[in-house]
């Protein structure tokens, strides 16, 4: 119980019931009774509340740079991110096989119990005000996520405006696939391929996550056909 007074003075919210956030930490490979039901309550309030606050700043903007925006904001990698700020590999609950495994430092589960704990207070509070005041603290007070509602630096990224100049010149959206995958599961780096119309050499990204290799590749691509400047900075 003391570990977990830690993590609600980080999250800034203290549980009536202490049994829904031990729940919320509580990954499938520790307990057939897991956190996966709050994890998809959390995903969809995360979603809503965020539109919501970039539907307000962005309202004149079109519906493709307000997506953008928000597959910034939401996405596992950034999840992961705030989830770290609140350690929260100290509190997840994994089974034997997953803490062999080291699971508690896997993108996807730390990403998915920061959802979880997201629709463990909605359960526990009854009230979407605290989840959205709670949101904005964990999410708008951190750099990166200021950067990105920051309208001066967003940019479209570098997949988006290879996709784009496809679509505009009638071509097939690029394909991208993984051709090497290297590393520990937390410390992995990714070769990713990627195809197109436009010539028959397939270029390689390589990057820490799969999004990253995807989004070198793409840049590649883009400089080579003089889209845009070695460089120049889109994301």
């Amino acid at each position: 119980m003391i570990k977990i007074f830690y993590l609600e003075k980080k999250i800034k919210y203290k549980f009536i019931n202490k049994k829904i956030l031990i729940l919320s930490l509580t990954h499938r490979s520790y307990s057939n009774i897991h956190n996966e039901r709050l994890e998809f309550l959390g995903d969809s309030i995360l979603n809503f509340i965020i539109t919501k606050k970039i539907y307000k700043k962005f309202f004149n903007k079109k519906e493709g740079f307000m997506t953008r925006i928000r597959a910034n904001l939401v996405n596992k990698n950034n999840l992961f991110k705030i989830a770290q700020k609140l350690e929260l590999n100290k509190y997840i609950l994994l089974g034997q096989g997953e803490l062999k495994m080291l699971g508690q430092y896997k993108v996807s589960i730390l990403a998915n119990t920061l959802e979880a704990i997201i629709g463990a207070i909605f359960i526990d509070s009854k009230d979407i005000k605290i989840v959205e005041n709670i949101i904005k603290k964990l999410f708008f007070n951190y750099k990166n996520n200021k950067k990105i509602l920051n309208i001066k630096n967003n940019h479209k990224d570098y997949k988006t405006m290879l996709q784009e100049y496809l679509q505009k010149i009638k071509l097939p959206l690029p394909k991208y696939y993984i051709s090497n995958k290297k590393g520990k599961e937390h410390q992995q780096i990714f070769t990713v391929k990627c195809k197109t119309k436009l010539f028959k050499q397939i270029i390689k990204g390589i990057g820490n996550s799969k999004k990253k290799a995807e989004q070198k590749s793409a840049k590649k691509i883009l400089i080579k056909i003089g889209l845009i400047k070695k460089n120049k900075i889109h994301v």
